[in-house]
């Protein structure tokens, strides 16, 4: 059987959207593009990577939960 190898994601990049998801799961959909505006508009992150890596988490997150 073979597992994708994925990044792992630290502690407080799980925390942060974690709590945006809880806060305002509604807004989070299954697409990445329209996670990055969501997370743009909730939080003011110091740079486009960080932005990425909350956006793609949560767009995890949410196809793993619907």
């Amino acid at each position: 059987m073979f597992l994708a190898m994925g990044r792992i994601k630290t502690t407080p990049i799980k925390r942060i959207t974690k709590k945006l998801i809880a806060e305002h799961g509604s807004e989070f959909k299954k697409d990445f593009n329209s996670n990055k505006e969501v997370v743009t508009k909730f939080i003011d992150t110091p740079s486009k990577k960080l932005r990425n890596i909350i956006a793609g988490y949560a767009t995890r997150l949410s196809k793993e939960k619907k």
